[in-house]
């Protein structure tokens, strides 16, 4: 039998204090798809670094072999060398170069130190076709989607004639149409003899594409098997180390009064005058109820939530009332005082102080809470901060710990504990679940349905449609900044809700 293409055995890697992998062994044949699946902080990124060379020899234990022999990868440039290119979920293109640049970045051809712009062109275009890539090579990166400006990373490391690829999140912001596109050219990739690894935590796409699957959990391995063979709910189990017998912990509990109303909400775009992101949208939430938000990449959720919570990026007009009174929201500030909290879609950029501690990020939006005059009450933080940390579970190393050092779930649950900490009517969530491995998910859930429980009026938009349908009471779908449907979530289906964000198709029931 063939010596599988990659084998990494027993590897070991330790940081300060803490052992990230413990004798991990991983395999990967020619022309196959194998998944790489496990919660935030199980250490797939390690792995894959040490892969990637990021973490060189000699800075862990264990070895590495291709087609049976034993390599040293001392950097990223000779992990390349050998054939092996990483696709992270961060984009790493020159966004104001051409297609054709990104393809040749740091290798154009040349003669007599001149770019040899023709060559570089038509080159770029015969590897796009012979991978079945339909891009333009002279098109400027900046103007493609998310999608397609990931099929340039793809072209570019087949251009280094990588034979191991290896993907990292790489559906987590993009549209249905694009996920599609991307698993059929990594289907193509197979018959070709690439060989992928594949680290998702949608574990539909998973079963999809994979031809097996392999689980860390806490740095070991926990378990692996052919994708044929293996359930969701048995890869589910294998990643947390229990049954998850319900994801969704919606609970049938009554409305109260309403508790959040807005009124004809229109947003201006502000870089196309004359457009509306927003159009003329009016809903209410009632104490104790989770309103699910639904809609298409580009229907107006998240412009539609920064409106309400005085962050929009354009003009607004229309009217919000909190607990029936109006309030003018000119800024996040008023939208606070008002009662109101936001969970923002891009937590890395728009929601944490990275450089901060956990305690820092817990109670930057309850410092006036907290302090005495304009000095801070540290005793008073410090309390806030480990009650947020014992009640959501945060895995931390401590409070002064950077939050830019814990895993994906855990830096969510610190923006979870910062909003609570507000005591909120009304709490906005903009994909709370994006990027976080399937036991956050569960862990996120249970505190937005004991919100709901406590009276908290909830707004959820989310593009995983198990998601709104497993936690709301009522979806709203949203279409081109326009309301396109409302459902109760006993009438609703997976159907129903894509047929009015696609088409406007929705009834009001």
């Amino acid at each position: 039998m063939a010596d599988p293409l990659l084998q990494m055995e027993e590897i070991t890697k330790d940081f300060p204090g803490v052992r990230a992998l413990d004798r991990v062994r991983f395999e990967l044949n020619p022309g196959e798809v194998h998944a790489l699946v496990g919660e935030n902080g199980a250490g797939k990124s390690t792995l894959i670094k040490i892969l990637a060379g990021v973490y060189p020899a000699g800075s862990f234990q264990g070895m590495i072999r291709l087609l049976g022999r034993p390599v040293r990868l001392r950097g990223i440039c000779e992990a390349e060398a050998h054939g092996i290119a990483v696709i992270h979920q961060e984009l790493a293109l020159a966004r104001n170069l051409s297609v054709g640049e990104n393809i040749f970045l740091g290798r154009m051809p040349a003669r007599a130190g001149l770019v040899q712009w023709d060559k570089l062109f038509h080159q770029s275009a015969l590897i796009l076709a012979e991978f079945g890539l339909d891009l333009n090579p002279r098109a400027p990166v900046e103007t493609l989607s998310l999608g397609r400006q990931q099929l340039v990373e793809i072209a570019r490391a087949l251009a280094r004639e990588a034979s191991i690829l290896v993907l990292d999140e790489p559906t987590s912001a993009l549209a249905d149409h694009e996920i599609q596109a991307l698993m059929a050219i990594l289907r193509r990739l197979k018959e070709r003899g690439v060989a992928c690894i594949y680290i998702s935590h949608k574990l539909a796409e998973v079963f999809a594409i994979a031809d097996r699957v392999t689980v860390l959990r806490d740095g070991k391995n926990a378990g692996a098997g052919e994708a044929a063979e293996l359930s969701e709910g048995r890869v589910i189990s294998m990643m947390v180390g229990r049954e998850l017998f319900e994801l969704y912990p919606r609970t049938r509990r009554p409305a109260g009064e309403v508790v959040l109303e807005v009124s004809d909400l229109t947003v201006a775009d502000p870089e196309r005058p004359g457009r509306r992101l927003v159009d003329g949208v009016s809903f209410q939430v009632r104490a104790g109820e989770v309103l699910g938000l639904c809609g298409l990449l580009g229907a107006g959720r998240t412009e539609m939530l920064a409106a309400v919570f005085g962050a929009a990026a354009g003009p607004v007009a229309g009217e919000v009332r909190v607990a029936g009174r109006p309030v003018a929201i000119r800024s996040p500030r008023d939208a606070i005082r008002a009662g109101m909290a936001l969970l923002t879609e891009d937590r890395q950029r728009l929601g944490l102080v990275p450089t901060q501690s956990v305690e820092e990020n817990l109670t930057l939006a309850s410092l006036r809470e907290i302090s005495r005059g304009p000095v801070l009450s540290r005793p008073a933080s410090l309390a806030r901060s480990q009650e947020m940390v014992s009640e959501l579970r945060i895995k931390t190393p401590g409070l002064e710990a950077q939050v830019i050092n814990l895993s994906g779930g855990n830096q969510q649950k610190v923006l979870l504990g910062r909003w609570l900490l507000t005591r909120p009517r009304v709490l906005l969530l903009d994909e709370p679940t994006r990027g976080i491995d399937v036991g956050a998910k569960a862990e996120v859930f249970e505190i937005i349905n004991r919100l709901a429980c406590q009276g908290a009026g909830v707004v959820m938009a989310s593009s995983e449609l198990p998601e709104l349908l497993g936690m709301s009471d009522r979806i709203l779908v949203l279409r081109e900044g326009r309301v396109a449907g409302e459902f109760r979530v006993e009438e609703a289906t997976q159907e129903k809700l894509m047929a009015a964000a696609a088409m406007g198709s929705g009834l009001d029931i």
